[in-house]
């Protein structure tokens, strides 16, 4: 089952919704942080009985489309079919690891390109989430930062619940 792509014209367009009942929206990276975000996630929204939406952004210009070259074998390839590859690869091992989190053999997977924070705030309204998760820092996070600036964005911007999820908490 691969990550749904979505563009402008086919994002989902259910209506945000001011109950507690709305999916909890997880920003992924593929990142560790990302990992323990997903896992804090799913255990809480196990407890809470809502689905996971696991997002993931790429974070491409539009005027300038990015490629990835995986492997010295590999081609260059847009970088969203790329994307969707690390996707399903990323929840895959995870779903090794954590075979017990029904949320996760569950969750909806989204793939959409543009600015990062930009994006998280958009579909979580778009899809009526009731909170948005996310790791401490991402790819560009050094490590002496508490708080990655992506995650500060979506922090100060949103008008949802975020929590942060450190990976050394939850898969230390």
């Amino acid at each position: 089952m691969g990550a749904s792509v979505m563009d402008d014209e086919n994002q989902g367009s259910q209506a945000a919704s001011d109950d507690d009942n709305g999916p909890i929206l997880v920003a992924l990276d593929f990142t560790a942080d990302s990992q323990a975000a997903l896992i804090w996630a799913c255990r809480y929204a196990a407890r809470v009985g809502v689905e996971v939406i696991g997002l993931h952004v790429v974070h491409d210009p539009g005027e300038a489309p990015g490629y990835y070259k995986r492997a010295d074998s590999d081609l260059l390839r847009p970088l969203e079919d790329v994307a969707v590859e690390m996707m399903d690869e990323f929840i895959a091992k995870v779903l090794v690891e954590y075979p017990d989190l029904p949320a996760l053999q569950h969750i909806k997977k989204l793939l959409v390109k543009g600015i990062p924070a930009t994006r998280i705030l958009e579909l979580a309204e778009k899809c009526g989430a009731s909170m948005i998760v996310m790791g401490s820092r991402g790819r560009t996070g050094l490590p002496h930062l508490l708080l990655g600036s992506k995650a500060e964005r979506v922090v100060q911007l949103s008008p949802l619940p975020v929590t942060i999820v450190k990976a050394s908490k939850v898969l230390g």
